[in-house]
């Protein structure tokens, strides 16, 4: 494979928005962007700048082929490229590479980060994930993610699907809590950014001291009274109530308090 790799980036959503300007930024040889969806094919080509490929029509050689697609597309975009020596690698942190079936050879690139609407994230101390299935897949994989990243990591599907997990309980889950917190201010005309110092000073002190310590509220002090409360304001919010319950227990269990009826 050539010094300077050259990459094609399939996709036009989140991943391929902040990857690829990560990619441009890091001077990798991103040789064009292909997607099915033409308008975001070309908004995605016109903030990168390399040309715009649609994925029924044919596609430039490349070293490394990038699918930065949904899970859940990964085989079926796959599938339908054309079978050669490039490497093809997906983004996604929990999915095998027997999903790049039946390319020979096989990657993954993950970075640990969020990635959402807005400016282009820099991912040069985002933890970088890779996996591979052959020496030439390998190389691919560590050329591409050392040059955007100064933190990367080899790890195999099944830690790559533990450490997936464990992002999702870091991110996902604490963000659409925020949204219920919100969600029922707002139904008594709260302001729902009322809860955004906390947010903030948490996620600071979970990142400086550790969640053990950061942890505060009435489960963490076995304030039963509280709790029950709490459970009894929930009343016409089954589900969540059901989310508060566990989620106390857990945290009661974890710091030595009994668990009580609910």
């Amino acid at each position: 494979m050539s010094g300077n790799q050259r990459v094609l980036l399939i996709g036009t959503g989140r991943m391929a928005y902040h990857l690829g300007h990560a990619m441009v930024k890091a001077g990798v040889n991103v040789i064009g962007v292909a997607g099915r969806n033409k308008e975001r094919l070309t908004d995605l080509a016109r903030f990168l700048d390399p040309p715009a490929f649609r994925l029924d029509r044919p596609l430039p050689d490349a070293d490394l082929v990038l699918l930065a697609t949904s899970d859940d597309s990964i085989a079926e975009v796959a599938g339908a490229l054309p079978v050669s020596g490039a490497v093809v690698a997906h983004t996604a942190g929990a999915m095998s590479l027997d999903a790049l079936a039946p390319h020979a050879h096989r990657g993954a690139i993950w970075p640990i980060q969020t990635l959402s609407h807005g400016a282009p994230i820099d991912l040069a101390d985002v933890p970088m994930v890779v996996d591979s299935n052959s020496a030439v897949a390998r190389d691919a994989m560590l050329r591409l993610a050392r040059a955007i990243s100064g933190s990367v990591l080899e790890l195999s599907h099944e830690k790559r699907e533990l450490l997936h997990l464990a992002a999702v309980l870091t991110s996902n889950f604490p963000v659409f809590l925020v949204g219920e917190a919100q969600r029922l201010l707002r139904k008594e005309k709260l302001p729902p950014d009322l809860l955004m110092p906390l947010w903030r000073t948490t996620a600071n002190n979970v990142s400086t001291i550790g969640p053990d310590q950061a942890l505060t509220g009435p489960a963490r002090r076995g304030d039963v009274t509280t709790i029950k409360r709490h459970l009894d304001q929930l009343t016409d919010e089954p589900e969540l109530r059901r989310a508060y319950a566990l989620l106390s227990e857990m945290i009661q269990r974890a710091h030595g308090h009994g668990n009580d009826e609910r």
